[in-house]
């Protein structure tokens, strides 16, 4: 990355992931700031990776020239507050908040318009994120470069073109890892209720889940495809694939996205 100044307000989990993607991707650990309240979670993040830490949130900002938020929505507010009046009119904002509308992001740093959206994963801790992104109308295509480029320190970006298709985002990979680890938690219960012992059925469950991903990552072919790929007619996957079919899969999921596409919207809202 060229030679610019990252602040992170948030050195959690998700603060910490991108911290340390950047900095194995070759940024310099001494252009990296995080403020955090945590006492322990400074100390941890300067003697593991090296980054200047700050207590208080608008010291890290005034050194920004990308400020990525990291926080939780409840206390994006305050956290807003503390920051605004320390950044300047060329600072790049990124937030990855979950449901924090840009206009709301906006407001709260006192109008300021150079904000990007970013809704990420927890798969981004191992550097295989996915992260969805969008653009503030003062987002510059310098600023887009950038925003890529931190949130790729994590895995994968996706930019949208409508705002209002970030809570899909949220819905589909920001909440999505949630369904993956849900299939393979009930896929290990059938199994040891089957008569698997339990360490077997799940080392089964865990190691599948791996393989698919990786197929469908190394894979051009499209998910869809590939199932019926391994799908022989009268055998025991069509037979597994047809309950689920006779059990509504298909509805099942669509109302999980539904669901979880409404609570973003109300987390937006405030």
């Amino acid at each position: 990355m060229d030679n610019i100044t990252i602040s992170f307000i948030g050195g959690g989990n998700m603060g910490r992931a991108l911290i340390g993607g950047l900095v194995a991707g070759g940024t310099r650990a001494e252009a990296i700031h995080v403020a955090d309240p945590s006492e322990e979670q400074r100390r941890s993040l300067a003697d593991d990776l090296g980054v200047t830490v700050h207590a208080d949130n608008a010291e890290a900002a005034r050194a920004a020239d990308v400020l990525v938020v990291a926080v939780k929505p409840q206390v994006m507010d305050d956290v807003l507050d503390s920051v605004a009046e320390a950044i300047d009119a060329d600072t790049l904002v990124i937030s990855v908040a979950a449901g924090m509308t840009i206009d709301r992001i906006s407001k709260g740093l006192g109008g300021h318009d150079r904000v990007v959206r970013a809704m990420p994963n927890t798969p981004a801790l191992y550097q295989a994120g996915m992260t969805g992104l969008a653009a503030g109308e003062g987002v510059t295509d310098t600023d887009r470069k950038r925003a890529g480029q931190v949130l790729e320190a994590a895995g994968q970006v996706a930019w949208v073109d409508d705002e209002a298709q970030m809570d899909v985002v949220t819905a589909v990979s920001g909440s999505g890892p949630a369904y993956f680890f849900s299939l393979v938690e009930q896929l290990t219960a059938a199994g040891t209720r089957a008569g698997l012992p339990e360490e077997t059925a799940a080392k089964l469950a865990r190691q599948t889940a791996f393989g698919a991903g990786t197929m469908l990552a190394k894979s051009d072919v499209a998910a869809g495809e590939l199932r019926r790929r391994v799908t022989s007619p009268g055998g025991t996957t069509a037979a597994a694939l047809e309950s689920l079919a006779d059990n509504d899969f298909e509805r099942i999921v669509d109302e999980a996205v539904r669901a979880a596409v409404k609570r973003g919207r109300e987390l937006g809202e405030g």
